[in-house]
């Protein structure tokens, strides 16, 4: 029994390590990175992590391959799940949404995404339960003429908010945040 258990333990342990070396191998392919907005007493947070383009193609539709097929739910970053924080009540695309910390989804187009804002927050980027979606709000793209190698996320100031850019590749997503 006692031979069992050290057994047991020793793969749980051999099992963390893994997991946490995983994470910090990922990392060193799309780092972390946080945008951050703070205007007229709104501040915004998102944490999330940069993937690089690499010479593949970054959006299409699922039969070309594309590393974000349009009309599948995407994590809007790697590694972990993108993390959205508000301090104050807030409409997204004309929708409200609280106070609080979200997880960040999308679900891109060629001409619209879907912005989705679910309440689970600190899963793994490939762990999505739409059972527990609180918001779907559409979101303009806009296509570039310039490519930019690493996804990121940015802020432009508004009358009453800001847009969130979401940009990678050839595509800019605008994503309207006002304060209610």
């Amino acid at each position: 029994m006692i031979k069992l258990l050290r057994i047991v333990l020793v793969l749980l342990a051999l099992l963390a390590i893994g997991f946490v070396g995983m994470r910090f191998y990922t990392k060193s392919f799309s780092p972390s990175d946080t945008a951050d907005f703070s205007h007229n007493g709104l501040e915004i947070n998102v944490e999330y992590c940069q993937p690089a383009k690499k010479g593949r193609l970054i959006f299409g539709p699922q039969n070309s391959k594309a590393l974000v097929p349009y009309g599948k739910w995407w994590r809007t970053g790697a590694n972990e799940a993108t993390v959205i924080t508000f301090n104050k009540d807030v409409l997204i695309s004309g929708k409200p949404l609280k106070a609080g910390s979200y997880t960040l989804f999308t679900i891109p187009e060629k001409d619209v995404w879907t912005i989705i804002v679910n309440e689970e927050v600190g899963q793994w980027g490939l762990s999505y339960d739409p059972t527990r979606d609180i918001l779907h709000a559409p979101a303009a793209v806009i296509n570039k003429s310039d490519t930019v190698e690493k996804f990121y996320i940015d802020f432009n100031e508004q009358g009453n908010g800001a847009d969130m850019l979401l940009r990678w590749d050839k595509v800019e997503v605008v994503v309207p945040i006002r304060v209610q």
